[in-house]
């Protein structure tokens, strides 16, 4: 086991944040289908921004503890990793508090007040130096995995910047570059995060077969150059609406058309030559990278439709763009990072057939309730789009009332999302806190010799 318990600290919040965003989601569901539902305490302008928060918490939390785990070093100093997880653990509650009273500023999706934007940088750049304290000496003979790593730190910090560039004048005044600038740093941000999480997918994957040959392949880093290159320009495909050069948008579409295929690709090889025994001994771990392949197929399909200039001017701004990022976000960063949480436990604790067979129901619940929560997005996306372009004469009060039958049966299927996925986290959460009791007592255990130790050296000392 390796010494350091601040890699299950981030892995707690992480599970702890998807508890809370799913809890927010509910509300925001029940208010779709009753608008009066807790509206003058938790109105839905606060819900949203309180969502995005708990499931960005839930995404960088799991993936930085996986990635420390994997790479923690006995001669690195953890100090850096502590102030980090601080860092961003207060920070979180504090834009939680600021949503809660309704002090929002910013853009979309990061509506904390900016001067947030200090502490959260820091906590990526303590991040940034902890990996490549411990990572620089191999530098050289890095897999791609530690490419995608290093790759989505340096890309956080530098979108994460530039997302905040609307507090410079030149950027607030101009209102063509200020929107163009939002949506640049907001698509390329989910792909700097997505580097993170597609990197963890291949360490789990390359250590599930046993086979450490794919990562260090020709094929490998091409399709981490396409991701790359994806990351970077792959964005422009959300602002066709926006007056920018064409060559913009015909980069873009061309671009987007290779999108998920990489990863796509690497599960399909990997899943073919996994040997059956690897199956068995992480098969929850298994379970979930196979729920991910299914999803990054069906969110690949819509990303192909709606990367399509035509489609686009009809899909931008419905449900049709939420079932889209939903379909990433739950679809495909949770599964593979319930993958990633559920092989460090694995192979930390174990996990009994009582409790692999409790997660699997939980799965199946998860699946299936997803399918139809994400098919629903788009029904009711499409009606959103018809009713924009083609039914000017129904109100937009009328247009809400037309929906309440898909409202409530969105939120049914909500609702068995939240059952599914409360049922294959609450064991993980359980094993993860069992774990950090175990090193607090190792610890506890250690420090009491050390002093047994100490006084007997002192009473030797003093005889001699």
């Amino acid at each position: 086991m390796k010494n350091n318990a601040y890699p299950f600290y981030y892995i707690l919040i992480g599970l702890l944040s998807l508890v809370l965003c799913l809890f927010v989601g509910f509300l925001s569901g029940v208010q779709y289908a009753v608008p009066d539902f807790a509206k003058t305490i938790f109105p839905f302008t606060v819900l949203r921004p309180l969502h995005t928060l708990f499931a960005l918490s839930w995404i960088f939390m799991t993936a930085i503890g996986g990635i420390m785990w994997y790479i923690q070093n006995d001669k690195t100093s953890s100090g850096i990793m502590k102030w980090q997880f601080w860092v961003f653990t207060f920070t979180g509650i504090l834009i939680a508090a600021c949503y809660i009273f309704k002090k929002f500023e910013g853009k979309e999706y990061l509506e904390f007040p900016h001067g947030f934007y200090v502490p959260i940088l820091l906590g990526w750049i303590l991040f940034g130096i902890y990996y490549f304290r411990v990572m620089w000496r191999t530098f050289s003979r890095w897999p791609v995995y530690y490419w995608m790593w290093g790759t989505g730190i340096v890309l956080m910090i530098f979108h994460f910047t530039e997302a905040h560039l609307w507090i410079l004048p030149y950027f607030r005044e101009h209102y063509t570059q200020n929107l163009t600038m939002q949506w640049k740093a907001g698509g390329a941000y989910v792909g700097a995060w997505n580097m993170l999480v597609y990197g963890t997918s291949m360490y789990v994957m390359e250590r599930n077969s046993g086979k450490l040959g794919y990562s260090h392949s020709k094929t490998g880093f091409f399709f981490f150059f396409l991701g790359l290159i994806n990351v970077m320009f792959n964005w422009a495909h959300h602002i066709y609406p926006v007056p920018n050069a064409e060559w913009i948008r015909y980069l873009a579409y061309i671009i987007s058309m290779t999108e998920w295929i990489i990863l796509l690709r690497i599960i399909y090889l990997w899943k073919k030559d996994i040997p059956a025994q690897s199956k068995k001994q992480f098969s929850v771990s298994y379970r979930m990278l196979m729920l991910s392949e299914l999803w990054i197929f069906l969110n690949l399909f819509l990303a192909l439709l709606i990367s399509i200039p035509a489609i686009n001017l009809f899909t931008h701004g419905t449900h049709i763009t939420v079932a889209h990022s939903m379909g990433t976000i739950i679809g495909i960063n949770t599964t593979i990072l319930l993958s990633s949480v559920s092989f460090i436990l694995e192979i930390v604790k174990g996990m009994r057939p009582k409790v692999k067979k409790t997660i699997f129901l939980g799965s199946r619940i998860f699946n299936a309730s997803f399918l139809g929560f994400w098919l629903i997005l788009l029904v009711m996306g499409v009606k959103r789009s018809k009713w924009i372009y083609f039914s000017e004469q129904i109100s937009f009060g009328m247009f809400q009332d037309s929906m309440q039958v898909l409202h409530i049966i969105f939120g049914l299927f909500g609702t068995g999302l939240i059952i599914g996925i409360c049922i294959i986290i609450y064991p993980m959460i359980n094993h993860t806190i069992a774990i950090l009791v175990r090193y607090k007592t190792k610890t506890a255990q250690q420090r009491r010799l050390d002093a047994f130790n100490h006084l007997g050296n002192e009473s030797i000392r003093k005889r001699d």
